[in-house]
């Protein structure tokens, strides 16, 4: 699978913008900024914008003289587009084949352009918990070549994450996987 999104949606504009959006939901950006940021023209990202703002899969808001987009939570499909652009993105991958198998791994966020809706093709993940690094590095290794992707990782234990929290809280971060335990590192314990 090189691009599932490749072979159904043409426009690589509106790829790109399914990924900034799906991949983190709580992402919005304005037109110039996507423009920049995908290096095409404003015509291009406007044009594909107004068709997904047409289908509700993107709400949009005027904040002075910027319009604001972000992805439809309520969109019926929101969800399944979500998992697409996850398995397109390799998180999906990077959840069954490492954080799964770590050892005692309490959570694990994406982080860095992934958490902010940018497949820039490094996967920047951050892990809690007694992480068994050798184990790490070899499965990230082999999910990497499975998914054409470079994973980077920060691991803590739970009180080094204690330490960082004050900090980590003012980094764009999306929850991929937690333990079923009863709390989470993040939480405050009560």
């Amino acid at each position: 699978m090189n691009n599932l999104f490749d072979g159904l949606i043409t426009s690589k504009t509106r790829i790109r913008i399914l990924l900034r959006f799906f991949l983190n939901s709580e992402t919005r950006s304005y037109l110039r900024e996507l423009a920049k940021e995908f290096n095409v023209s404003s015509n291009a990202v406007r044009e594909e914008l107004n068709q997904l703002t047409k289908t509700n899969l993107l709400i949009s808001e005027k904040k002075g003289r910027l319009v604001y987009y972000q992805a439809n939570k309520h969109h019926p499909l929101f969800a399944e587009i979500k998992s697409m652009v996850r398995k397109v993105a390799g998180i999906d991958q990077v959840i069954d084949n490492i954080a799964s198998r770590l050892g005692e791994l309490k959570c694990a966020y994406l982080i860095g352009d992934y958490a902010e809706g940018r497949d820039t093709g490094i996967i920047d993940i951050f892990l809690v918990g007694d992480i068994d690094q050798y184990q790490l590095n070899d499965l990230s290794r082999k999910t990497e070549r499975y998914i054409n992707r470079k994973i980077r990782s920060l691991v803590l234990n739970e009180d080094e994450f204690k330490d960082l929290k004050p900090k980590f809280e003012s980094w764009p971060r999306v929850l991929i996987w937690e333990s079923k335990g009863p709390s989470r590192p993040d939480q405050e314990q009560r």
